[in-house]
């Protein structure tokens, strides 16, 4: 009898293990129709939110810290309206805010910022300007556990690597190899190209990738954010993306809204940001900046 109960018990649990195992919430999860459109089969999703690191008026789109390659966006670049009352005292003809569009993010430990800064130029005869007067391509990465030293770089000062508020460019980063990503600027009828080597990014590694437009402020990182009524006004993230291995091929995924944690720092109140259900799917919207608030 006792043999005949414990056979019984066997068969019950048995059978139950069974039932569970073929449940729906055993089965694999399936593939999506449009994996790239949508969401990836093993695919991340970003956190709800970050903290804000302080020290600028910034919007951040950042991603979760999964599997990418690598980010890029078509965007109108915009125009300042700088504070006179914040004029750089060491730099005449400069201000203590200054408007950046870029890319990055980190890999391995290691943070980038890569895009565009507002810059001096140099004019035909050498001569370099007192104020800033164009978007330049610049790089910037922080030091990595390699040995790798922390480093800021930019373009050449050259009119052909000067780019205009209103004019619409195309601005991506990607890693190409082991500790190397591609930088590309491309709009307007000019172009630039470098490969910048940031020991922290590998392909088949996790990482988070970024995208941001702010008003930066001169020796401000860290600090709390100092009262301005600087605007930059009129980007228009026409499209964003980023780049994935899909396929045994690298793939445009767009960033959309689902894809991105929407950082406003340090306050929701200093930024004016639309966008339309479509242009949501697409990674486009436009961003407008007031230190004195909207």
């Amino acid at each position: 009898m006792k043999k005949y109960l414990f056979y019984s018990l066997f068969l019950s649990l048995a059978m139950g293990f069974y039932n569970c195992s073929d449940s729906d919430d055993g089965e694999p999860e399936p593939e999506p129709t449009d994996p790239i459109n949508t969401y990836f089969k093993d695919e991340i999703k970003p956190q709800a939110s970050v903290a804000c690191f302080a020290g600028a008026y910034y919007h951040k789109a950042v991603t979760s810290k999964d599997l990418w390659l690598g980010i890029g966006g078509t965007i109108k670049l915009p125009t300042a309206t700088f504070d006179e009352e914040r004029k750089n005292p060491s730099k005449p003809g400069q201000y203590l805010d200054n408007p950046s569009i870029y890319l990055g993010g980190n890999m391995g430990g290691q943070e980038t910022d890569i895009g565009l800064t507002w810059e001096v130029v140099k004019d035909e005869q050498g001569n370099i300007s007192a104020e800033r007067k164009a978007f330049r391509p610049f790089m910037r990465r922080t030091s990595h556990s390699s040995g790798q030293a922390s480093n800021y770089s930019n373009a050449p000062a050259q009119k052909e690597y000067y780019w205009y508020p209103g004019e619409e460019v195309t601005i991506s980063i990607q890693i190409i190899r082991s500790g190397v990503l591609k930088f590309i600027v491309d709009g307007n009828g000019k172009h630039y190209e470098s490969e910048y080597e940031c020991a922290g990014y590998k392909q088949g590694t996790r990482g988070e990738f970024k995208r941001v437009n702010a008003i930066d402020q001169v020796s401000n990182e860290g600090k709390p954010t100092q009262a301005t009524n600087t605007k930059v006004e009129g980007a228009q993230w026409k499209e964003s993306f980023l780049f994935r291995m899909y396929d045994g091929k690298i793939v445009k995924a767009p960033l959309h809204t689902g894809r991105y944690t929407d950082m406003r720092c340090p306050d929701a109140m200093y930024f004016d940001i639309n966008s339309t259900e479509a242009e949501k799917k697409t990674g486009a919207e436009s961003v407008n900046i007031n230190g004195a608030g909207y």
